[in-house]
């Protein structure tokens, strides 16, 4: 018999597998993007023209406690940039609690408070909740899910239909810091100098870059499974390849030395606070000047651009190194560190 590994969670391959062959068809799933466009609305403010994102999201990372934030903006930040990076402005979300029996109720009211900091810091409102409670070993402390809701202003138009060659890729900051983090904590490892999760909520970063130009042709956050599983994403949908350059990637010296020490590929590292965008050439670096004035955007570079057609390649992702090597960037199959987010 079959049986779910951790793999099925890590946003790889397996995840991907599990997905496209079970919740797809069994709920009629046409669009798997971070988060989905569902109605037209005109309640908001009296406005007229928007159409409406919601999304959900499930947070099981160990520790609950890691350097640089905790499950609880972990949860909000999380859910606000799935929304953010679908051209959403974000509004609302709710949050369910599954609490194991004899969890610290001290350690719960820090996590209960970094929520409530981090909503107003996003400029969102928790506004419905739920409340479980397990017995003792029959979960892991403290599970969270969250859901988000935003409107779309009718003008923006995010997918990766709109991606044609020549388009360049673009990360919003240094990639691998929330996976690190959680790795140090987990394993007792430190790294000089210190690395902290890069957990922050991303739509006025994302509001800053749609008031510049509202053209942008896609976003992706590159949560689980990195910045490898979001450039394949995109890859897929747009039906091109994609080239990046090793040279390009902005990643901090504690990161570089963890991925040296532990043999891990810094692509497949998780991120919570960056995003990666795909613009057309035109706009490409005065998009980056804007967004290096926002403290979520100062280490934003161009990591590679999108290539010419060749059936040879659809779909694919190419690394090219700093030594004039080729490599292919696929998805992680399994899971190199369970539990991330």
């Amino acid at each position: 018999m079959e049986r779910i590994l951790l793999g099925h969670g890590s946003g790889g391959r397996l995840m991907q597998e599990l997905i496209k062959n079970l919740f797809q068809p069994e709920f009629g799933l046409n669009n798997l993007s971070d988060s989905a466009v569902i109605f037209d609305s005109d309640l908001y403010s009296g406005c007229k023209g928007f159409k409406q994102a919601f999304t959900t999201d499930s947070f099981v990372v160990s520790p609950v406690f890691f350097p640089g934030g905790n499950i609880g903006d972990l949860a909000v930040n999380g859910t606000v940039n799935d929304l953010s990076v679908a051209g959403a402005v974000p509004l609302y979300l709710s949050a369910g609690f599954i609490l194991e029996e004899g969890f610290p109720l001290e350690d719960l009211k820090k996590i209960v408070t970094t929520m409530s900091d981090a909503a107003k810091n996003a400029g969102v409102k928790i506004v419905a909740g739920d409340t479980k409670v397990v017995e003792k070993g029959k979960a892991d402390g403290i599970f969270i899910n969250t859901s988000g809701i935003g409107i779309i202003y009718r003008d923006i138009n995010l997918g990766a239909d709109r991606i044609i060659p020549g388009d360049k890729i673009i990360v919003s900051g240094l990639i691998g810091e929330h996976g690190v983090a959680v790795m140090s904590k987990r394993h007792g490892l430190s790294f000089e100098p210190p690395v902290l999760s890069d957990t922050a909520p991303l739509n006025r970063l994302v509001e800053l870059m749609m008031r510049y130009n509202p053209s942008i042709k896609m976003m992706r956050d590159p949560t689980r499974g990195g910045v490898a599983t979001a450039l394949k994403e995109i890859a897929l949908g747009a039906g091109f390849s994609l080239i990046i350059y090793e040279e390009l990637l902005p990643y901090s010296a504690g990161v570089k030395g963890a991925c040296e020490l532990l043999g891990i590929d810094i692509l497949h590292i998780a991120n919570e606070g960056i995003l990666i965008a795909v613009v057309s050439p035109e706009i490409s670096g005065s998009l980056l000047d804007i967004m290096k004035t926002n403290p979520l955007g100062r280490n934003a570079a161009i990591i590679g651009e999108v290539a010419s057609y060749d059936p040879n390649l659809n779909g694919a992702v190419m690394l090219r190194t700093s030594i004039g090597g080729t490599r292919i960037v696929d998805m992680p199959y399994g899971e190199q560190l369970p539990r991330i987010c």
